[in-house]
């Protein structure tokens, strides 16, 4: 893989071999070589227009949500972090989706395709404001955002996370069950649907995130991490 660790929280990639490197905006820590920088803008914000006003709501708060991202290409090692936090390297294979929170994004290889997308059509929360409307309801309550970011095709992408990542194996009879501010993303066919442990009542007066459950099933991987606290 292009990312290379060099501890729990910095990784470093050979600019060249990976093809330019696609990162948060303030995660360069430092580079060596001729390597240069230019600012990248990650497709989906356009996607929202059929939905009228809605819609152009839901592209401004996209736009407020995903984060900045910088194009590093040339020649050299650029070392990448970001406040101190836990980095996972993933490496992503066609035919496989990697779904994730933009904002525990780090970087990415520029050979993979990025896009952010609703909650609810990455969740499959239907189409349309009700949908658009269901993941608002779904970022809200489980502390996540309403886009997330969606990448596939051939390449690598570091994930961000609190306390570090471990992965869960989904395939089995039974879904595999994950605190929804634990959850850092999925990757493989993996199908994630909010689900209230009590009742609605209970779950408002408590507070707790602990009363809704993210139920996963289908075939691939869940990352989660070793905190409930959001990035």
């Amino acid at each position: 893989m292009p990312f290379e660790k060099v501890n729990s929280k910095v990784v470093k990639v050979d600019v060249a071999r990976a093809g330019g490197v696609v990162a948060r905006t303030g995660a360069m820590l430092f580079y060596t070589g001729d390597v240069h920088f230019s600012p990248h803008q990650v497709p989906g914000a356009a996607q929202m227009g059929g939905l009228g006003g809605f819609g152009r709501m839901a592209g401004r708060m996209m736009q407020g949500e995903h984060e900045h991202t910088m194009l590093a290409q040339g020649f050299g090692d650029v070392h990448y972090g970001f406040a101190g936090l836990e980095v996972h390297v993933v490496d992503v294979q066609p035919g496989a989706i990697l779904r994730v929170e933009a904002s525990r994004l780090l970087a990415n290889t520029a050979s993979l395709q990025t896009s952010v997308v609703s909650v609810a059509s990455s969740a499959g929360g239907g189409r349309g404001v009700m949908g658009a409307l269901r993941g608002a309801a779904s970022g809200a309550l489980t502390g996540q955002g309403m886009f997330t970011s969606q990448i596939s095709g051939q390449g690598s992408a570091v994930l961000l996370a609190h306390g570090g990542v471990f992965e869960l194996q989904v395939g089995g009879p039974a879904p595999v069950i994950v605190d929804p501010q634990a959850f850092v993303g999925s990757y493989g066919d993996v199908r994630a649907e909010l689900t209230a442990a009590v009742s609605w009542r209970d779950a408002v007066g408590r507070g707790s995130g602990e009363a809704l459950q993210l139920q996963c099933q289908g075939q691939g991987v869940v990352y989660v991490q070793a905190s409930e606290q959001k990035l």
